[in-house]
């Protein structure tokens, strides 16, 4: 049986306390993930990990935006297209695919969130979280390749999920849906997911696997080891749902014990 372990954005700006966009009980969800990474490291085949990358001028970043006198919106704030429209939030650069892009977004049921400075290219919030990346380099160290994703480096379309931007762009191939990855998932016959936060890109990663319900089968989704952002617990609740309904599973590292 081949299995693989699909991390998602466990970085520093998410699962440290003093990071830019920390998840509450991230740090405890890396240890867990990491002692599991450790203890059943002969068991697992691949190891891919997706780094959330950002520029400072991002689409939901505060400093993208200004008011008609030139503040900038609090991190957490909702942007409506209809106040794009209206002139209440003004895009510092690009307004008209701006626009496009929140119409399309809004079209998709999907909300437009500011979130603070987080994940900015190079720098050590980026990082994948120390403790994990030690146990990721033992495993690779027994002769096998980890693999990092980068995503969200387009600064004109938020990039939540593992697979595609939430809303791809014509111009920007990165940003579209990577068949070439989701037809390497088919080679594997389970595929352990766990990552930051469980409301969003862990939550937008499952989502857009559920066209293809052969892998959707393959999926042990860690419950312990991912958590939601503050307030924002039920978000994905109806994702789970589905992911369940089409034979995914819900699963801890503690009762994988007993599978092994």
């Amino acid at each position: 049986m081949r299995t693989l372990l699909l991390i998602i954005d466990m970085q520093n700006d998410f699962c440290m306390p003093e990071g830019a966009l920390y998840v509450p009980g991230a740090e405890a969800d890396v240890r867990r993930l990491s002692d599991f990474l450790h203890n059943f490291q002969s068991r697992i085949d691949a190891v891919w990990l997706t780094q959330d990358n950002h520029q400072v001028m991002d689409i939901a970043h505060p400093v993208f935006w200004k008011s008609p006198g030139g503040r900038q919106p609090s991190p957490f704030t909702t942007i409506t297209r209809e106040e794009v429209e209206e002139g209440v939030w003004i895009p510092r650069i690009a307004p008209e695919e701006v626009l496009d892009y929140m119409k399309q977004l809004e079209a998709n049921g999907d909300s437009h969130t500011i979130w603070p400075v987080h994940c900015i290219w190079g720098s050590e919030g980026a990082a994948i979280t120390p403790v994990l990346m030690k146990r990721v380099e033992e495993w690779a160290g027994r002769g096998k390749y980890f693999r990092v994703l980068s995503k969200g480096m387009h600064p004109l379309t938020e990039h939540f999920g593992a697979f595609r931007a939430n809303v791809p762009r014509m111009d920007a191939p990165e940003t579209a849906l990577n068949q070439t990855l989701i037809g390497e998932l088919e080679h594997y016959d389970m595929i352990w997911v766990a990552g930051e936060a469980q409301s969003h890109c862990v939550a937008q990663s499952i989502k857009q696997l559920l066209d293809f319900p052969q892998i959707m089968k393959k999926l042990m989704i860690l419950e312990d080891c991912m958590s939601p952002v503050a307030g924002c617990e039920y978000l994905a609740s109806s994702i789970y749902e589905a992911a369940i309904a089409q034979g995914a599973r819900l699963v801890t590292t503690t009762a994988l014990v007993s599978d092994f």
